[in-house]
């Protein structure tokens, strides 16, 4: 499971250190894909493995079904830690996330988001302005 949140920096080459407490999960490689927000999402193989599973399941007579998987899949790159326990990021995303230098690296559970560290500051402000009611909101999904 990925928790928490940590500040990386993206070097001139594009790589970005892994936090050390998420290499473990993804040692046998990885799946880095637009995210939803304007961040990137990183996915063990495993776990992007479930999640396009999931997604080829989906009717493609629905455009919303379409648009998605195609945010999904096409915006999609496989990557692996070097011995650094640092990947690359393509520039195509790291253009759609907006990302600059410095990064904020935070685990959603089964998935690891990038975020531009302004944007994540931004974001997370936002959010703990509105936990009331995001709370009320989660209380009638059973959460």
């Amino acid at each position: 499971m990925f928790l928490g949140e940590y500040t990386h920096t993206i070097d001139i080459k594009a790589r970005l250190a892994v936090p050390v407490r998420f290499r473990g999960e993804l040692a046998q490689g990885a799946v880095v894909t637009r995210g939803i927000d304007n961040c990137l999402f990183l996915y063990p193989k495993g776990e992007w493995q479930k999640l396009a599973e999931k997604l080829a399941t989906l009717p493609i007579s629905q455009a919303n079904s379409r648009a998605f998987a195609r945010l999904m899949f096409a915006g999609a790159a496989e990557v692996e830690l070097d011995r650094q326990g640092r990947i690359v990021l393509p520039e195509y995303l790291k253009k759609f996330a907006s990302l600059g230098k410095q990064v904020v690296v935070i685990g959603v559970y089964n998935r690891i988001e990038i975020w531009d560290e302004k944007g994540w500051r931004k974001y997370d402000s936002e959010s703990e302005k509105g936990s009331s009611e995001i709370a009320e909101k989660m209380s009638e999904l059973g959460v």
